[in-house]
């Protein structure tokens, strides 16, 4: 539209020049098209700014490609290298200067952290490949990343598998693979599994993987040791060049705390890397019984079946009590099991009240109007008792089960149902639905909440178990099914107004050490009113004094980087006349990921440039990535327009051009006519 403002400016100027020179001509004036060219060129600015006072101007920048040089910055690429280090840097300095010409290079050294100021340094302390090529694409995604370029060793000990990384990079992937890839003896204990908690007096497994590398003949001891003592130790023989097997001990609890195992293997002949021979283990051992409370209608063999599942376990106690003979407070126990309850409408409510986690077994005496109407968690639509069949559900991801729970199942009895179909939220996680309509009645489920809940639709698990035995000699699958569903309702069962929680109790010496604390009122919410006091005490028996900070309705605080040793903490606060602490302990080590494993996998480097469409080079002949991507057709500028709108009265040099040529006129045509 705006093309015919500026012809009609100019059809219009042009007109009155031409009747301006014929004028002027019959005036006998010296040069009449001057002055008809000096009025044209006036009228046609004058109109351009009552008809177009906006002009469009469009712009065109040329955006070089980017490129993206990524340098593993760890301590294993200064063994790697080793004298090389030097040739190596110059190479890649070189291949900068190489690229700078027709590219915009970014570099970043990563580890277990970025750097840009020099990437020369290989004093990380561990290697994250997946988190370094996340953050290329965070920050660079929507540039005109042209290549990504990855030097390293391809071990990385923290972070995801980085082919396994959802990655939307659509730019070349080049890999320089850095070190040697030749198998060196190595015996290591590569990882180690056991309980975070347990409770005292209670046995757990302390299971450990050994992989040994050339070693074929290897024959010694791997042992488990806690303060000096050796608890157990177990053979290890090697029999050929690429060995792999677990081990497992079997600990006793038998003292709350921290406790602190090592795990050892002593060095092969010739072995060089000694520093994965290791492996420190801390379990907490608490002495804190989870109380649970089985409120039944009536005794019932559902009430005996589930006590006997929990019978063997020390972290918890159970109490079995009657409907009318429910304690007026519930503030004793964590977990509540409700069978064949509310058959009277004021249970529900005291429960809801005091927010405890609670188990809802159906049966025949169950008032299910009632619980309908108590709770909004889910609805129950109620029918004559009749019996259905259970069908495991193998989506159900809540927690893990016996491998054999389908065949299990495939011979259990019915249960007898008091409701046809139950409608939950998506919130729910269904572990048994009903055999004949899977999908719409749910029969064994368990619901995330701030107070989680948990339904078993009808009774008569106490025949699974009679039938596990009779068919299987044991009650594994279904006594782990109750175990795991009362382990579910304990998880979040609030036991104190006030606690301190730490992410994990090992900690490495170069990462900051956090701790977050929350506060509950009476109505079980989080408030951050009070000051919450903190204590460190460290293994020489120094203490430091600290404040939390608060953030949101909790308490948070950085401890910073600590030195290795033992710590134990105490938080302490007052809330309303009452004086709450919480303790706990952490161990900071000196852990040498990047020692833990030795030599190069150029395989994951291979398959990394496959994915992402690039190529994989040696540190050699790294300079040789400069001709590949100048003959990568992907890799190309790109021409970003942008086009914006200018108002020609912000133009102040087309006003003066306007008073220029009418003084111009009207000077010439003084002149002429004054002659």
């Amino acid at each position: 539209m705006q093309w015919m403002y500026w012809i009609l400016a100019v059809l219009i100027s042009l007109l009155a020049g031409l009747w301006v020179y014929r004028a002027d001509k019959k005036r006998n004036i010296t040069m009449p098209w001057l002055t008809a060219l000096l009025r044209s060129i006036l009228i046609c600015c004058t109109l351009l700014l009552i008809l177009a006072p906006v002009i469009s101007v469009t712009r065109n920048i040329v955006q070089k490609p980017l490129v993206l040089l990524l340098q593993d910055d760890s301590r294993s690429i200064a063994n790697a290298l080793g004298k090389d280090s030097v040739g190596y840097r110059k190479n890649v300095e070189q291949l900068i200067h190489s690229l700078s010409a027709k590219y915009r290079v970014v570099q970043w050294g990563f580890g277990n952290n970025f750097r840009s100021d020099s990437i020369f340094y290989y004093n990380q302390p561990a290697t994250d490949i997946a988190s370094a090529l996340s953050r290329a694409q965070d920050f660079f995604g929507n540039q005109n990343l042209g290549a990504v370029i990855v030097a390293t060793d391809g071990r990385y000990n923290q972070g995801e598998d980085p082919l396994y990384e959802q990655l939307s990079l659509h730019s070349a992937l080049y890999t320089v693979c850095i070190g040697d890839t030749s198998t060196l003896k190595d015996v290591r204990i590569s990882r180690t599994y056991s309980n975070k908690t347990v409770a005292l007096n209670s046995r757990f497994e302390i299971r450990a993987d050994i992989l040994a590398s050339l070693c074929n003949g290897y024959s010694n001891n791997i042992s488990l040791q806690e303060a000096g003592n050796t608890i157990s130790s177990i053979p290890v023989n090697v029999n050929t060049d690429r060995y792999d097997r677990s081990v497992s001990f079997t600990v006793k609890a038998e003292k709350a705390g921290l406790h602190h195992y090592i795990l050892s293997i002593p060095a092969a002949d010739g072995e060089k890397n000694i520093a994965n021979n290791r492996h420190d283990v801390f379990v907490e051992v608490t002495d804190k019984k989870k109380n649970i409370l089985i409120v039944c209608a009536a005794p019932h063999p559902d009430v005996n079946a589930i006590s006997e599942a929990l019978a063997g376990l020390e972290t918890y106690k159970v109490t079995i009590t009657t409907a009318d003979k429910i304690p007026a407070s519930l503030n004793d126990y964590q977990i509540i099991i409700l069978h064949q309850v509310p058959s009277i409408h004021t249970v529900i409510k005291q429960i809801q009240t005091e927010k405890k986690p609670v188990w809802y077994i159906f049966g025949s005496q169950s008032n299910i109007s009632a619980f309908n109407d108590q709770q909004n968690m889910l609805v129950a639509a109620p029918s004559m008792p009749h019996d259905v069949f259970a069908s495991y559900n193998s989506t159900f991801n809540t927690f893990l089960l016996p491998k054999n729970i389908q065949a299990v199942m495939d011979k259990m009895p019915p249960l007898s149902l008091p409701v046809n179909t139950i409608q939950a939220g998506p919130a729910a996680n269904v572990l048994f639905t009903q055999k004949n309509i899977p999908n719409e009645a749910p029969l064994w489920l368990l619901i995330h909440n701030a107070t989680p809940m948990a339904v078993l639709a009808g009774e008569g698990i106490w025949r699974w178990r009679l039938y596990e035995y009779k068919n299987f000699n044991s009650h594994d699958v279904i006594d782990e099914c109750i175990r795991q569903t009362i382990s579910f309702l304990s998880a979040n069962s609030n036991e104190t107004p006030f606690k301190v929680e730490i992410p994990k109790y090992v900690w490495s010496d170069a990462e900051a050490i956090t701790l977050n604390a929350q506060l509950l009122n009476a109505n079980n919410e989080q408030v951050n009113t009070p000051d919450v006091q903190l204590a460190v005490t460290d293994s020489m028996g120094n203490e430091q004094s600290f404040s939390f900070e608060r953030s949101g309705n909790v308490y948070r605080i950085n401890l910073g980087i600590r030195a290795g040793g033992n710590y134990i903490y105490r938080a302490k606060t007052v809330y309303n006349n009452n004086t709450y602490t919480a303790s706990g302990s952490f161990v900071v080590e000196a852990v040498p990921l990047e020692l833990m494993e030795a030599g190069a996998d150029y395989p994951l480097l291979y398959a990394l440039s496959k994915k992402y469409h690039g190529t994989v080079f040696s540190a050699n002949n790294i300079m040789g990535i400069s001709d590949s991507i100048e003959h990568n057709d992907t890799v190309r500028p790109v021409i970003q327009s942008t086009t914006e709108s200018v108002p020609l009265i912000d133009k102040k040099w087309i006003f003066f051009l306007i008073l220029t040529l009418a003084t111009a006129e009207w000077l010439l045509r003084k002149y002429w006519l004054a002659q």
